[in-house]
């Protein structure tokens, strides 16, 4: 694929210069964005692979195979970041989000949205996508602690990059599936016949990968070379392993941990909330929000999110390209003179008789063919981190702190200040709050959902709403693993009710 990411061509024009390790980058970077058929958590290294310690000898090659990560993340692979196969839309799916058009016949589409995944259709592809990821994460942390040739601040940020995102990957994948396997190496031997560990034990791997991530990554933005400065937040850094440490602590109930971190980012000059159509530009055109985004790769386009969720004349309307509108449940949770509503959700109306009016996400406004890059795919802001402490402030009975925190927010909405004063009431609004601020963002709404307790209540009515004659079932709300998966490794056990 032709790519315009400045990142995925400098790996691409490394892989073409340095030829005493060709054909072995080759194959390492090729494996990375076409990971195979193979069991997902076993993938046996070839003897060509980059495992070798030879693509870890040089600065240039090692940074080539992590910004490799970077490209792919940015293409709209099935279970992947963005677009219609990404988080945002099949969660939004699942959840109260999004309402998928009655003529789609697409089964992955339409299994997450009517919650009837299975272990032999859609439901695996995020177990699928990410542990080829981890196994590339563990890959590259061992060959870099292997080297002794690196520049040791290239060999420092690389690995903390490495481990943050498996960190990253391992989040995504016990709270779409719970109790995971996890595999911390590239022994195939021993990955092929691991069992599921308990979510506390996998969370203890993402938190001690998080803290190792802040410890080795720079605290500036960094360029493809890491030896200068970017204006923009491409590059993971510390301020990106702490925004997700915030969260993580929060999902396990540390919730001093959690305003601790987010507190870090919140008081740190270098970010701050934009305003409302400014908060999913990219950095350098002065959003201050952002603190980890994801550039766009496919020529011509801005985010993939935008092209699947905006709804126009040209194609016409809803289509298999762009099947899926806001459901009047969450149009619905906004409050009158809510700007979000205003400023993040366009609609388009309909030519032809019965003319109907749909609703679409806009948080991202670019998807014209060719048009300037200006917006990049947003992964960590600093709206969530607000959100964030305010829960864990309310938890801790910091009342008027997590008001506070809400009331920023809100302020930013054009809405007066909350008016929620007891620990309950506070909960109640910043669960609302998180609905209407990160809706069709990497899965919060689902996740919410589920950490909350508040799945079952809210899916029991929105799963009726659906029309698919099927009633809501608590199981649910883990999706399943590939049967195949469960054939390969006797030690894996499959989800309750798949």
């Amino acid at each position: 694929m032709k790519s315009k990411n400045k990142y995925y061509n400098q790996a691409s024009a490394l892989i073409y210069k340095i030829k005493y390790v060709g054909a072995t980058l080759l194959f390492g970077l090729s494996t990375l964005l076409h990971p195979g058929c193979k069991k997902l958590v076993e993938v046996a290294p070839p003897t060509t692979s980059i495992n070798g310690g030879n693509v870890y000898n040089t600065d240039a090659t090692a940074i080539a195979v992590i910004t490799a990560f970077y490209a792919k993340l940015g293409q709209t692979t099935a279970g992947g970041f963005t677009g219609s196969g990404g988080i945002s839309f099949l969660t939004g799916l699942s959840a109260d989000e999004l309402t998928l058009n009655s003529g789609i016949s697409n089964i992955t589409q339409v299994s997450y949205y009517r919650n009837s995944l299975s272990a032999t259709a859609a439901g695996s592809e995020f177990w699928v996508t990410l542990y080829p990821y981890i196994y590339k994460c563990n890959d590259a942390i061992e060959g870099l602690n292997n080297s002794t040739t690196l520049t040791p601040t290239v060999k420092q940020q690389l690995l903390g990059e490495a481990k943050f995102m498996r960190a990253c990957f391992y989040f995504y994948l016990i709270n779409l599936y719970g109790d995971v396997p996890l595999v911390a190496s590239t022994d195939y031997k021993i990955n092929a016949l691991l069992s599921r560990s308990a979510t506390a034990q996998v969370y203890q791997q993402i938190i001690a990968d998080l803290k190792e991530a802040q410890a080795s990554l720079s605290a500036n933005y960094l360029d493809g070379s890491l030896t200068g400065i970017s204006s923009e937040r491409e590059r993971p850094t510390k301020w990106a392993a702490t925004a997700l440490l915030a969260r993580v602590y929060l999902y396990t109930g540390d919730y001093f941990n959690a305003e601790t971190q987010a507190t870090t980012l919140i008081n740190n000059s270098s970010f701050g909330l934009s305003l409302l159509n400014n908060a999913f530009l990219k950095a350098s055109l002065g959003n201050k929000e952002a603190i980890w985004q994801l550039q766009p790769i496919n020529t011509g386009h801005n985010t993939e999110d935008e092209w699947t969720f905006k709804l126009s004349n040209s194609p016409a309307g809803l289509n298999t390209t762009h099947p899926v509108y806001i459901s009047s449940l969450l149009l619905n949770a906004f409050e009158l003179g809510d700007n979000r509503k205003a400023n993040w959700i366009s609609s388009y109306t309909t030519t032809a008789i019965p003319i109907t009016t749909y609703f679409y996400p806009s948080k991202y406004k670019s998807a014209t063919l060719n048009a300037a890059v200006t917006e990049y795919l947003m992964v960590f802001r600093l709206g969530e981190q607000y959100l964030i402490r305010a829960e864990a402030r309310a938890q801790q009975n910091n009342i008027s702190g997590a008001q506070s925190d809400v009331n920023a927010i809100r302020t930013r909405a054009g809405l007066t200040n909350t008016t929620a004063s007891t620990q309950p009431a506070l909960l109640t609004a910043i669960l609302h709050e998180r609905q209407v601020e990160l809706f069709t963002e990497f899965g919060h709404r689902w996740l919410d959902l589920k950490r909350t307790n508040n799945i079952n209540a809210v899916m029991t009515v929105v799963t009726s709403q659906k029309a698919n004659g099927a009633a809501w079932q608590s199981y649910q709300q883990l999706y399943p693993i590939s049967l195949d998966e469960i054939q390969k490794d006797p030690n894996l056990v499959q989800n309750p009710g798949y």
